[in-house]
């Protein structure tokens, strides 16, 4: 077989391309692939697909798979056409996208790499610039997100990332699996414009919205969503952090107390009250067991927490609501500021953390979203450039269609 149609044939070259010639530079390590288009065959506009005039042909190149450790690249003449409607456009090549210098199957390639390492590795791997890979992840994400069906999920998590400090932030919405929209800050607008870009089936299709209680993102839900009060279902692990710093709060204040007259009975057991109730190493058990049975402060806003924690296992509304007022009596009265301070809030945004405990909902899933977004952080090294990274979530955590068609994944 010659050198030409083995080229062909691998790199699907069809009528009216040719491989014309296969030019070998083993000194500098580069395969060149000649690639001519027949002169004699119309060409068409490759915005409307109309029959045109040619205008002029511009030579291109594109960087294809290497050939035997050989750098191997695509060189052609590719026509220009003069189309009345659209102007002087370049048309269209099967191997490659348009505006890439790089074939399709190449920036697979690449793609494939992207999921496992970082630009800068990538870039050193391939021999690339930085720039290019950079450019190669972009338009993967694009494209991903042009291709994305229409959102058809009845149960929302918002959640918040840090992305640099002073606080600084991205709000993160996703299904539970994927992430559906990322914007800058933690403002109204920050979850309003995705809720707004919903179309109206969506947004009844939307049954929970499981967040923390961040006003804006409350307001955002009740102001874009149908019934929204009814869709607010505050994530219970948010809501547990709270009762865990209001125990720490109260065990600062009365460690504090306690160590001016000699007692250190409190020292260094931070963690024992704010893990959960379940089964502790026996001497770690037996030490807590004493700790909590004595008249301390710092036991009974344990207990409070304890209690708070039973509460999620309703299945009925009315018991639910009892039971959660009930706890909100105990800590009005539990003369714990800490508490006093924190039922003011569980009883203003108690109606949200009833529908959490009927629906179910938390933001666990999220935050695995939100450990995977730190983790993408961490392998670059961090992003100077915000919209870099909210496009490195989208191709991560996105469950993006990223390939390019010409190379045969499929859209």
């Amino acid at each position: 077989m010659r050198d030409t149609d083995l080229y062909a044939r691998i790199l699907n070259v069809q009528a009216p391309w040719s491989v014309e010639d296969v030019e070998l530079d083993q000194p500098g390590g580069e395969v060149r692939v000649h690639v001519a288009h027949d002169g004699g065959v119309p060409l068409v506009c490759p915005e409307c697909q109309q029959a045109v005039p040619g205008y002029d042909t511009r030579q291109r190149q594109w960087r294809h798979l290497d050939t035997c450790q050989l750098r191997t690249l695509l060189v052609a003449d590719v026509p220009r056409v003069n189309c009345p409607e659209h102007g002087v456009r370049q048309i269209d090549v099967p191997w490659a996208e348009e505006g890439s210098r790089f074939t399709a199957l190449f920036e697979a390639l690449v793609i494939d790499w992207l999921q496992e390492a970082s630009i800068q590795a990538v870039a050193k791997r391939l021999g690339l610039s930085w720039s290019a890979v950079d450019g190669i992840l972009q338009r993967a994400v694009n494209r991903g997100l042009a291709r994305r069906e229409p959102i058809a999920t009845g149960a929302l998590a918002v959640d918040e990332k840090a992305y640099k400090k002073r606080h600084n932030y991205l709000t993160v919405v996703s299904d539970g699996t994927h992430v559906l929209h990322v914007a800058e800050g933690r403002r109204e607008d920050s979850l309003g414009s995705f809720l707004q870009s919903l179309t109206p089936a969506q947004k009844h299709r939307i049954q929970w919205v499981s967040m923390d209680m961040w006003n804006p993102f409350i307001q955002a839900t009740i102001k874009h969503l149908p019934h929204g009060t009814r869709k607010i279902a505050f994530d219970r692990f948010h809501v547990a952090k709270q009762f865990n710093e209001a125990v720490d709060r109260v065990r600062r204040t009365e460690h504090k107390a306690l160590a001016k007259t000699g007692d250190e009975r409190l020292k260094g057991t931070k963690y024992h009250w704010l893990r959960g109730g379940g089964p502790r190493k026996e001497a770690d058990q037996e030490q807590f067991d004493q700790l909590r049975r004595q008249e301390l402060r710092t036991a009974r806003a344990w207990a409070i927490k304890e209690t708070a924690a039973n509460l999620w296992v309703y299945r009925n509304r009315d018991s639910a609501r009892n039971g959660w007022n009930r706890l909100l009596a105990w800590m009005a009265r539990s003369r714990l500021q800490p508490m006093v301070k924190l039922g003011q809030t569980v009883r203003n945004h108690l109606s949200g953390i009833l529908n959490a405990v009927m629906a179910e909902t938390s933001n666990s899933l999220a935050e695995n979203l939100n450990n995977r977004i730190q983790k993408i952080k961490v392998r670059a090294n961090g992003f100077r450039n915000l919209n870099r990274m909210i496009n490195a979530i989208y191709f991560h955590l996105g469950g993006l269609s990223l390939y390019p068609a010409k190379a045969g994944h499929g859209a």
